[in-house]
């Protein structure tokens, strides 16, 4: 395996130096690369998006379909939960170190469309609820069939979580394996009833973008292969999010290519 996270960071490296060629391509594929991750990780969720949803979902332009509504907001709160991730990284915001308030904020942006108006029966039913409780109970419907932490162990096993992630062995240990170690710590006490899924992933992104790497986009022709090594050691996750940031690579050098006749931008003095 240490050859193989060698051979990843020797082509992030080179990666690293083509963008250093053209900086100002870097924003515009990171544009294209969120399409991309929007549309894979819905899909590990069972919900396949068009191109025209996420378009529509993100660009302010659009004006969106009210029926779709619905749909449009779980996009947009995708999206903000990574332009979030990647503002704290860059601005080094608290947070930084992924701990229990960074992960309960990824919650609560994607769960945007989830607050009851005011005045709603529902907002005076749950008027005793704080935002970002952990589940009370074992859902028993669920796309991840792994084993998961009963409710009255939730708190303490995250707050176990937090503290690896700030030791000193989640610092010695390659930035691969410990995002890989991570999103199984967090897929199995799979805090909340809703995204506990999406926020193992961004977690796990989160790890990689901090140091220097591309994310790593799990296709949707992975859904099975993903449910089926969360159910084992994260050797099976490490090798999968291996090539996973392996394609973003690929993806991130064809760009590159298709811009290599296009003039760099002059910036005016």
């Amino acid at each position: 395996m240490r050859t193989k996270y060698q051979d990843v960071d020797g082509k992030i490296e080179a990666l690293r130096e083509r963008f250093c060629k053209r900086p100002e391509l870097l924003t515009e594929f990171q544009q294209r690369l969120d399409f991309s991750w929007i549309y894979h990780d819905n899909a590990l969720e069972g919900v396949v998006l068009s191109y025209h949803e996420i378009k529509a979902s993100i660009d302010k332009n659009i004006i969106s379909d009210v029926s779709l509504i619905p749909t449009y907001t779980e996009i947009k709160n995708y999206k903000n939960a990574i332009d979030f991730i990647r503002d704290t990284i860059n601005r080094r915001r608290p947070g930084g170190n992924f701990g229990h308030d960074f992960m309960k904020d990824i919650f609560l942006i994607l769960s945007e469309e989830e607050v009851q108006p005011r005045n709603s029966k529902a907002a005076r039913n749950s008027a005793n609820a704080q935002p970002g409780q952990y589940r009370k109970d074992n859902p028993l419907h669920r796309l991840y069939f792994h084993e998961i932490s009963s409710p009255d162990k939730i708190a303490y096993r995250v707050r176990k979580l937090v503290e690896w992630l700030s030791s000193e062995e989640a610092v010695r240990t390659h930035p691969i394996k410990r995002a890989a170690k991570a999103h199984m710590r967090f897929i199995s006490i799979y805090p909340w009833p809703r995204h506990s899924g999406k926020i193992a992933r961004l977690l796990m992104n989160s790890i990689l973008l901090k140091d220097g790497y591309l994310p790593a986009i799990i296709h949707s022709i992975e859904r099975q292969r993903y449910y089926e090594v969360l159910r084992t050691p994260h050797l099976g996750l490490t090798t999968l999010i291996s090539e996973s940031i392996d394609s973003t690579i690929e993806a991130a050098n064809r760009f590159l290519d298709e811009m290599e006749d296009r003039p760099p931008l002059r910036v005016a003095s």
